[in-house]
């Protein structure tokens, strides 16, 4: 399985991109250990985008073209779902044993996701009712897809 976050917004170098490079290496180097093959961070580019309900739709539309028509999404919402660390793992496992070769994981922009992707999602998914810069999420995400592996793998990483 392959998994893919993307995400509206682009980001420069510095602390928070350090950090998300440390726990993308860490899911790259853990992940073939449990079928997880790649994992990789597809970005838009909003600057071009309209504003409002209408910029909203365009970055829906630009996302979705980036990724595979086949993959299975998760997108993070406000009014998402909020998992435990095992059962966001649980998740993951059970869609690898069903044979999805693509997960994608949305983080929309400041506007948060157009009608397109709401409808082709069928779990939206909170890191909890804080409302969190993208920047960071993008590295809470990625930890929490790290920690899942863990959990799977059965390293010591995550602790009860």
């Amino acid at each position: 399985m392959r998994i893919t976050m993307g995400v509206i917004g682009r980001q420069r170098g510095g602390p928070l991109r350090d950090l998300f490079t440390h726990y993308e290496d860490r899911i790259r180097f853990t992940g073939p250990t449990i079928g997880v093959t790649s994992f990789a961070l597809t970005e838009i580019d909003d600057r071009k985008a309209p504003p409002g309900a209408k910029g909203r739709d365009w970055q829906a539309n630009k996302v979705l073209q980036a990724v595979p028509e086949t993959a299975t999404l998760i997108a993070l919402d406000e009014k998402g779902r909020a998992l435990t660390s095992r059962a966001f793992a649980q998740n993951i496992a059970n869609k690898r044993d069903r044979g999805v070769q693509d997960l994608v994981f949305l983080i929309g922009g400041p506007d948060g996701h157009g009608q397109a992707v709401h409808d082709r999602t069928p779990l939206m998914l909170s890191l909890g009712p804080a409302t969190w810069p993208h920047l960071l999420v993008r590295v809470m995400l990625a930890e929490q897809i790290y920690r899942a592996l863990s959990i799977l793998t059965g390293h010591p990483y995550h602790r009860d």
